[in-house]
């Protein structure tokens, strides 16, 4: 029997770097399914891309990033697959909090029906999101009623994009929290992409 999960969610990801739109799906998960914590886990070595940042300093990046989100916990995840991260953390049920864009690859993960059993899903969608590609991903699954959609303001902003404008010298105010541009300009992130 593991530490109960009832209030906990769980944000993973690379967060290279965190920006508006992971902060606003924290804001609205704790909301919406009244958390009491947020682990947000910075993922060392993402199983799933390339990340050119090193850990150290995107957990920095994560920490200014929440440090306003009273329910966050920011950690270091030295797990590449979500099913282990959850395994080694031990809640009973607690929430594990992913974009629709991740949902639709769901069922390609390492065990997801073993995630299901540790975690229930936490699916945040935008309006215009592929409602078709969500309803196939959740015939898939094992078990759909661990699978709750929650709704989300859409941003148009993603990661990839904000390197992208950093090495374009672009600016980036907007996209990520203040305390993050002024990080990014201060070590001269992404500059040479």
């Amino acid at each position: 029997m593991g530490v109960s999960g009832r209030g906990v969610g769980i944000l993973g990801g690379a967060f290279d770097p965190p920006h508006v739109g992971h902060v606003a799906l924290a804001e609205e998960a704790v909301r919406h399914f009244r958390l009491d914590r947020l682990l947000v886990r910075v993922v060392a070595d993402p199983g799933h891309k390339e990340v050119g940042t090193a850990p150290q300093i995107r957990l920095l990046l994560a920490e200014l990033a929440f440090a306003a989100l009273d329910e966050a916990e920011v950690a270091l995840d030295p797990f590449s697959r979500t099913v282990d991260s959850l395994e080694q953390l031990g809640f009973e049920d607690p929430v594990f909090l992913i974009g629709a864009d991740e949902f639709a690859d769901f069922l390609d993960w390492k065990e997801p029906d073993r995630v299901l059993e540790l975690a229930r899903l936490g699916v945040a969608t935008r309006p215009g999101t592929e409602r078709a590609v969500v309803e196939a991903v959740l015939a898939g699954v094992s078990r759909p009623d661990r699978v709750e959609l929650f709704a989300i303001e859409p941003l148009d902003v993603s990661s990839s994009g904000i390197r992208a404008r950093i090495a374009a010298g672009d600016p980036v105010e907007g996209l990520v929290p203040w305390s993050v541009a002024a990080e990014l300009d201060r070590l001269g992130l992404y500059r040479d992409e």
